[in-house]
């Protein structure tokens, strides 16, 4: 059986419901899974009218209660009926924040009772998260708390580059008071396993310091380098693994780096995904790693500004869906692809 895909749409005023449509239409991606849409159905007819893009015909409500997701077998909408009255499209809204928290809240819910076989989550808006009182900082923290992961991280892959973070969605400040060596080790064995898969060879890692020049021996910061990262890199070499670093960050990413390393372990969000999302915006997928279930997303934000307007490319959504179809089947994902330039 095909495996069957819980993909949220998004905030609602982005540009999640029109990606969500467009991948429908798709053959690749309906000859491989059953696409289930977590939105609004009201949301869509208005979308698909404004776009011409066809909606499916199966149509779930909420009513029904997850345990009806099991019986779907052909891409569908499992509608939530949200009290949007009044929203404009590429406006922030409390209502448009809440409808979609409650899409991810029922897709990792359908993903632990076995009713899908994997989350694939389009853009929410985090500002509308916070208006409209959800005091998750966006997926990851939602999907570790809610499927109870005693260990996680986010790692953004792509065909150019690769980056596993420490921690994630935090003001910069409060970044050194959150590493120890036991979560950057965890994070190096994660995206040292999650790559290993999907290249089918060990995988070579590569691990930045937090401070400029990884603190120059002690020059810069209050030695993190030397307290929690050195420690954390010999520890997964005594374990076998290919490890360098701590490597400055401003150097870390040249193409000499990157053609000896296979990901990299990044400190802070945009350690990492600055220079990921230079080499491969729009080609890269976000994939939860530790989790009890599958979970990718696409790389990018709601795009408020281009909403609703056809233009939004679906490019890193393919690639999600394609590593969730993969992952759910248990087989190594491919490496996403390199788009055309």
């Amino acid at each position: 059986m095909k495996p069957r895909l819980a993909i949220t749409t998004g905030d609602p005023a982005g540009v999640g419901p029109e990606l969500a449509l467009k991948i429908l239409g798709d053959r690749e991606i309906t000859d491989r899974c059953v696409p289930i849409l977590f939105g609004d159905l009201a949301i869509l007819q208005s979308v698909g009218q404004r776009l011409a893009l066809p909606l499916p015909q199966q149509i779930v409500p909420r009513t029904a209660g997850l345990a009806a997701i099991a019986k779907i077998d052909q891409p569908a909408i499992f509608d939530f009926a949200s009290p949007l009255d009044g929203f404009r499209p590429g406006i922030v809204d409390r209502a448009t924040g809440a409808a979609s928290f409650a899409y991810v809240v029922d897709a990792i819910d359908a993903a632990l009772a076995g009713q899908v076989d994997a989350i694939v989550t389009g853009p929410i808006q985090k500002e509308a998260w916070h208006a409209a009182g959800i005091e998750f900082p966006g997926h990851t923290e939602l999907l570790a708390q809610r499927s109870q992961a005693d260990r996680c991280c986010m790692m953004l892959t792509s065909h150019d580059v690769s980056c596993a973070l420490v921690t994630v969605h935090v003001g910069l400040c409060e970044v050194p008071e959150l590493l120890s060596t036991e979560k950057i080790l965890q994070t190096i064995r994660l995206a040292h396993a999650a790559i290993s898969r999907q290249r089918g060879r060990p995988a070579r890692v590569a691990v930045c310091g937090l401070n400029p020049h990884a603190g120059e021996g002690g020059m810069f910061g209050q030695r993190e380098e030397e307290r929690w990262i050195v420690p954390a890199i010999e520890a997964a070499r005594s374990e076998g693994l290919s490890v360098t670093g701590p490597l400055p960050a401003d150097t870390a990413f040249v193409p000499a780096m990157r053609r000896q390393s296979d990901v990299y372990v990044c400190m802070y969000h945009d350690q990492g995904l600055i220079p990921l999302k230079t080499l491969a915006f729009d080609e890269a997928v976000n994939v939860t790693l530790g989790l009890p279930i599958v979970r990718t997303s696409v790389d990018h934000g709601t795009a408020l500004d281009i909403a609703w307007q056809g233009i939004a490319s679906d490019t890193s959504m393919k690639q999600a869906i394609r590593m969730a179809i993969d992952l759910a089947k248990n087989e190594a994902p491919e490496e996403p692809a390199k788009a055309n330039t």
